[in-house]
């Protein structure tokens, strides 16, 4: 009987195109990264990675955990799995027990650095295989932050949907993007139309990567049915309706960063 019933639980399984061995590596790790904080992240490890992703969404930051899993909408969150069956460790920075939600400035204070690195060191134990930073909106803020801070202990940073636009806390724009020291790929959505996010801004900040190995920006447009704020996650600024190509294209440049 319960021989069946697992036959039953994995055969649903792979109808639905999902690996059991690979979710059941899945979890939350939960960190000390300063005194009294901790800070989590949701750990996606796959056997043969050839890199690790660390996502961090925008708005406020976070997973989304519910019912035990990730259920964000945010464009990193939800296209997880897409990164993952591309050969990479996919980690999804979460939130400190000291910062519900993550503000502009919070992400490049010093104490989210210290819970990045943190993080990221922690992940360096466990798997071997260079780490990239990937922010998307307001997550591009931590990823460029900490790509200063971090210098070559990474392997390369990504910002997607990038804020340049004024806000109170400073934007991609404020970083000193000149010390950053590996590779970096700017990509942005053509028909993204949130104030803070304009393509023209985002391909501006190229020139200011003078350190920078090698530096790319693309623009792509594609995708359908956009809807709500076009500064959300299901707008173009999302890259709603084409999360596959886009992932795509990012790994691509991971993979053969300068192609």
């Amino acid at each position: 009987m319960l021989k069946w019933v697992a036959q039953v639980i994995l055969s649903g399984l792979m109808a639905l195109g999902l690996q059991p061995a690979a979710l059941a590596q899945d979890t939350l790790v939960q960190l000390a990264t300063r005194a009294g904080v901790t800070t989590s992240y949701w750990w996606m490890p796959r056997d043969g990675a050839v890199a690790t992703v660390l996502l961090f969404s925008g708005g406020g930051g976070g997973i989304g955990l519910k019912d035990g899993v990730p259920q964000s909408g945010n464009f990193l969150i939800r296209s997880r799995d897409a990164f993952a069956k591309a050969a990479l460790n996919v980690a999804l920075v979460g939130n400190p027990s000291d910062a519900i939600k993550l503000t502009p400035a919070f992400r490049q204070s010093p104490e989210h650095l210290a819970d990045i690195r943190a993080t990221v060191e922690d992940i360096q134990k466990r798997s071997n295989v260079p780490v990239w930073l990937v922010g998307t909106s307001q997550g591009t803020l931590s990823a460029a932050a900490n790509s200063v801070a971090l210098g070559t202990s990474i392997a390369g940073l990504v910002l997607t949907s990038t804020v340049t636009g004024r806000q109170f806390g400073g934007s991609v724009a404020d970083i000193a993007l000149e010390q950053i020291l590996v590779p970096v790929l700017i990509f942005q959505h053509k028909r993204d139309a949130c104030r803070l996010t304009p393509a023209y801004a985002a391909e501006r900040l190229i020139g200011r990567l003078e350190r920078a190995p090698f530096k790319k920006y693309v623009e792509v447009d594609g995708g359908a049915d956009p809807t709500g704020d076009p500064c959300e996650a299901f707008h173009f600024h999302g890259f709603i309706g084409m999360e596959s190509q886009a992932v795509e294209q990012i790994v691509q440049w991971i993979r053969k960063p300068g192609n």
